[in-house]
């Protein structure tokens, strides 16, 4: 297909494109439905459709928790656990206004379905468990984060906050209520981390690996860029163009893996069901895309010539950004699984116990606000983080970090 759409592109031809036999198959199309080639169709891999029977015995009459349902990754999970008859789906997110339209959404497909919807925040212990206690979720699925890199470079205490401390409290309470299944959220950009943003997920997939316990079993889901998510490049680029220009590309050579929403969502529900506890979950995701040659496909395929009528401007990568993404490190083996598309990984390491005193000191820092202090303590707990400049003080206020962290423990075996 991408070779007919640059031939098409050479030629000034008009192009349109039918559904995949796959689709057909499965009833979600009709061969004479003739439509627009969407960015989606030019990924460079087929679209994974993952095993829907393994989904429903897993979710089917089960009482499912889902955090972050109202940003873009929730409200798809939202849709695909709705369609698969849950007893009871909790969705829960501070974007009142986002939940509000969900809501309107799912009542609407499915009128008969035990839906709840919680306007909370995750940072917020005591609501939370109150929230479990109440609504005895035998699965959670944890999205909610702050993910914007640049945007999280310039407020480390925040992504801190509510990335790494509101997951550790959220997890805390899944064991004391007995959930069954905790399936955390990730990102490629927990590997080798140069963002804050990076590293609070990498210490992330650290901690629900140190946190398994009878009878709760967490695993985590690594994947790469999501295509069409809030804020993500297409819907930036798109815009960009409606405006009339220009693009804004960071590098010639930047690229990232990418998956389409439904994707994503299905490997973290698959993943979810196939966990035994404490595994790391990563799709295989084929070759990374060029950003650039997204830009230029976007561009063409809403009827316009780069140069003539967009023109694409190189910005510079922004803080915390880096040119190429990967999907694992050095120390880490991809090894397969039952699924072919999906592949578990060894090599993340539980938190060790100086680690977990660190953490204490993590959070005092960060509760008190101590930007400085907050980004030493992860860099401690993530050794492979690597900020572009060296933080000002990093090693002394690191030493502190530990030295509270060592102080509260002996402070709470006395």
């Amino acid at each position: 297909m991408r070779n007919i759409f640059e031939i098409c592109r050479r030629t000034g031809a008009g192009f349109r494109t039918v559904p995949t036999r796959g689709e057909v198959q499965r009833g979600a199309a009709r061969l004479n439905q003739i439509r627009l080639v969407d960015l989606e169709d030019l990924l460079g891999r087929d679209v994974v459709n993952l095993d829907q029977k393994v989904l429903r015995q897993s979710l089917t009459g089960r009482r499912v928790l889902v955090t972050g349902a109202a940003g873009s990754i929730g409200r798809e999970l939202a849709r695909q656990i709705a369609a698969l008859g849950p007893e009871d789906l909790i969705l829960l997110d501070r974007n009142e206004n986002s939940l509000f339209y969900l809501e309107a959404e799912l009542r609407g497909a499915h009128p008969l379905l035990g839906l709840t919807f919680v306007v909370g925040d995750i940072l917020d212990r005591r609501h939370m468990a109150m929230l479990f206690a109440e609504t005895r979720p035998q699965i959670v699925v944890h999205a909610a984060a702050y993910k914007h890199v640049p945007l999280m470079e310039q407020n480390p205490v925040e992504a801190v906050k509510n990335n790494v401390l509101a997951t550790r409290s959220l997890a805390e309470i899944a064991v004391a209520t007995r959930v069954e299944r905790f399936i955390y959220v990730s990102t490629d950009k927990a590997v080798r981390p140069t963002s804050v943003m990076g590293a609070t997920k990498r210490l992330g997939e650290r901690l629900v690996k140190s946190l398994t316990a009878e009878p709760t079993r967490f695993m985590a889901v690594r994947f790469g860029n999501v295509l069409g998510s809030d804020g993500s490049v297409i819907p930036t680029f798109r815009k960009q163009i409606a405006a009339g220009g220009p693009v804004t590309v960071t590098h010639p050579e930047a690229s990232r893996y990418f998956m389409t929403i439904p994707e994503a969502v299905q490997l973290v529900l698959l993943a979810g069901a196939m966990g035994e506890g404490g595994e790391t979950f990563l799709l295989r995701m084929g070759e990374p895309v060029r950003i650039l040659d997204l830009a230029r496909n976007l561009i063409e395929l809403s009827g316009l010539k780069v140069d003539e009528d967009i023109k694409i401007v190189f910005t510079g990568l922004r803080p915390g950004e880096k040119l190429h993404e990967d999907l694992k490190n050095d120390a880490e083996d991809a090894l397969g699984t039952s699924n072919e598309k999906i592949m578990v990984l060894t090599g993340v390491e539980p938190l060790t116990q100086e680690e977990w005193g660190a953490m204490r000191g993590l959070e005092e820092a960060a509760l008190d606000g101590r930007a400085e202090e907050t980004l030493a303590g992860l860099g401690f707990l993530v050794s492979e983080y690597t900020p572009e400049a060296a933080l000002p003080g990093r090693a002394a206020s690191a030493s502190r970090i530990v030295d509270i962290g060592a102080k509260r423990r002996v402070d709470a075996q006395a």
